[in-house]
């Protein structure tokens, strides 16, 4: 696959500038040069297959050759919402669900949560979206929501109708195939017990993920995981 660049603009066959952190990259880091060819893409699901035609210290000039639209995203929505794991973990987690094939991320605040990341902290969870996407070659960036209560989601009328609640004591996860879901996590320490009977009241299926005690980032990549291979 060719070097991939983000570019946060609209994108059609023809000349584009890029500028900022992704030039930087593609010519000090990567090292690019006139006449070499890069990939770019934008969210929108499709590539945009590029020539660089010059290299100057703050932009790049490229022309656009050749479009396609590859198919690398599910075909239902996959959501997973977890509290955010502390330092290193949270970017893990993040990076992790965008090369499984995730559609959305939501920060999740419970009773025994301890991480509840402000605007600019999300931000940069995006970035890493991005940064992830760029090297499993996703076209659609996974979603990053703002920061949702648990009283929140269960109220959400728009949250897919299969739901799953990992919990201790659940039914075995049989991952679901040809729907969208949405799978939640709870903090360390999980659950309180009144957060379990309001998520059964709201009709989230309780799930075990198995006899050991999962953190949180390993639990979400195991509901995560096991919905993308039963997607294949």
């Amino acid at each position: 696959m060719a070097d991939r660049f983000y570019v946060n603009s609209a994108l059609q066959l023809g000349p584009v500038v890029i500028q900022g952190a992704e030039a930087h990259h593609l010519a000090v880091v990567c090292r690019l040069r006139p006449g070499d060819r890069v990939s770019l893409f934008n969210g929108d699901g499709r590539e945009y297959h590029a020539e660089i035609r010059t290299v100057a210290k703050k932009a790049i000039t490229l022309e656009v050759i050749d479009v396609q639209a590859p198919v690398r995203e599910r075909s239902h929505r996959l959501e997973i919402a977890a509290p955010l794991p502390k330092g290193d973990r949270g970017q893990f987690l993040v990076e992790k669900l965008t090369e499984l094939g995730v559609t959305r991320y939501i920060p999740l605040r419970t009773e025994r949560s301890v991480v509840h990341p402000a605007e600019v902290r999300l931000e940069k969870l995006q970035r890493y979206v991005i940064e992830a996407s760029k090297q499993c070659g996703r076209n659609v960036l996974m979603q990053v929501d703002c920061v949702r209560s648990w009283r929140e989601l269960c109220r959400d009328a728009a949250a897919p109708l299969r739901r799953f609640l990992a919990h201790p004591g659940g039914e075995p996860y049989i991952p679901p195939s040809g729907e969208g879901a949405l799978c939640v996590v709870g903090p360390e320490g999980g659950f309180t017990d009144d957060e379990v009977a309001l998520g059964r009241a709201s009709g989230w299926q309780p799930v075990d993920l198995g006899p050991r005690i999962l953190r949180i980032e390993t639990a979400a990549l195991v509901l995560a995981a096991g919905a993308c291979l039963r997607s294949v």
